[in-house]
């Protein structure tokens, strides 16, 4: 493990982490349990839609070359032969002066070129036969939706990555996917540090503090569509958080502890990753808040220390840890979507390191505009309730003004894109 806190730019920890990023696994499931799971496989067309020839209207099936003398002041006529509701099959051939009488998505009968519908039809019966009647010509093709118009056999539905709503629920069970392969799961396993941690049902002490992060890696997890286990607080021992977080490591697909990753004297996850022999991706990232973000490599578990600090832990989650359950999940655009955005307050101190700013955002006169959502400190919790985004702001410069254009990461946004 490195000695020296040297930070990394952040492109370079999400490069580092990335590099390391393990496949997902895949679930076949039936069709009636795939709400909002991520597809593994590409969906494609078992056969054409339509699978026939159908009729878009009720009306007359019938050939186009009976009606070239039809006019406003010449009638034409033909024998109704058969009628043939949605479902049904034709079961005669037309011939010259016949019609099918036919509804809406039947399918159209052999012979048949044209549909006639009702409104421009008259009917009548002579000694108990069907007859039609029109006043106008038809055209070959006219009417008729043909098979394969809308998708071909074959054809590729919906890519994998997909995140299953209704609507491809709708096309999975067109074609008949009773069983639907999705990306499995990952399960992530949650361990909170610190003393001074104490549980949400439990009275205030001095001194002492609620663990809100582990509620919160919790509901992130689940956000992106990823199972989680928590695995409680580290005890206030080394061997003893050192065999924790070796039993966690053999349960999950990857491990997230909060907290102890500084170096305060009972911060043991520097440590513990030494005694795992666990190769160190980065241990501080030139970013605020959550300067002291930690990712490293046990096996081919991923481990992410996040600081104990609530809006930095947040931040850490998001950025480094989001990508890769994506990833997993066969997303094909994993990365928090970054859009244009007019940054709302002045932040006119100068810092060295990129901020991430808790936002949320609005829209005025046609354009983004991006406010903080609340005190932005890294300890603060009460300004991740209402952020809908994080708001970037490069290091290095003389500080940002109201007005400025900036650059917005959006959280609750499910497309995503390919590249941080």
């Amino acid at each position: 493990m490195e000695d020296m806190r040297k930070p990394i730019p952040v492109e370079e920890a999400i490069s580092r982490v990335w590099e390391r990023r393990p496949n997902g696994a895949t679930d076949d499931i039936p069709i009636t349990d795939v709400d909002n799971r991520r597809l593994s496989d590409d969906i494609f067309a078992s056969h054409s839609v339509p699978s026939f020839p159908k009729s878009p209207y009720d009306g007359f099936a019938l050939r186009s070359a009976d009606t070239t003398e039809a006019g406003r002041n010449h009638s034409v006529s033909f024998k109704v032969v058969e009628h043939i509701g949605a479902g049904e099959l034709p079961q005669k051939q037309l011939h010259e002066g016949e019609a099918t009488r036919i509804m809406t998505g039947a399918k159209i009968p052999d012979g048949a070129d044209c549909i006639a519908m009702f409104e421009i039809c008259q009917t009548y019966t002579d000694n108990g036969q069907s007859y039609m009647s029109m006043t106008r010509t038809m055209e070959s093709g006219q009417n008729i939706i043909e098979e394969g118009s809308e998708v071909a056999k074959g054809d590729l539905l919906i890519p994998r990555g997909t995140m299953i709503n209704p609507g491809v629920k709708a096309v999975l069970a067109t074609f008949g996917y009773s069983d639907v392969k999705v990306s499995r799961k990952p399960v992530v396993g949650i361990i909170a540090t610190g003393t001074e941690l104490l549980d949400v049902d439990e009275d205030l002490e001095p001194g002492k503090i609620r663990n809100s992060n582990a509620y919160m890696i919790a509901s992130q997890i689940k956000r992106v569509g990823a199972d989680y286990r928590y695995f409680g607080k580290l005890e206030d021992n080394l061997e003893e958080s050192y065999d924790m977080v070796s039993k966690a490591l053999a349960e999950v697909d990857m491990l997230i502890t909060t907290g102890g990753v500084s170096v305060g004297d009972f911060d043991f996850m520097p440590a513990i990753y030494d005694k795992l022999e666990a190769d160190v991706l980065f241990n501080k990232v030139a970013m605020r808040p959550g300067s002291v973000t930690t990712a490293a490599v046990s096996g081919d578990t991923l481990l992410y220390g996040l600081s104990g600090n609530p809006s930095a832990c947040y931040v850490g989650f998001e950025l480094f840890v989001r990508p890769i359950l994506q990833h997993q999940l066969a997303s094909q655009k994993p990365f928090l979507k970054r859009i244009k955005a007019v940054l709302g307050t002045d932040f006119p101190k100068p810092n060295p390191f990129t901020r991430f700013v808790r936002s949320y955002i609005t829209y005025h006169n046609g354009s983004v505009h991006a406010l903080p959502s609340g005190i932005d400190k890294s300890n603060v919790v009460t300004s991740l309730a209402n952020a809908d985004a994080l708001t970037v702001l490069p290091g290095g410069t003389r500080g940002f003004k109201n007005g400025d254009d900036v650059e917005v990461l959006l959280l609750d946004d499910r497309e995503g894109q390919r590249e941080f």
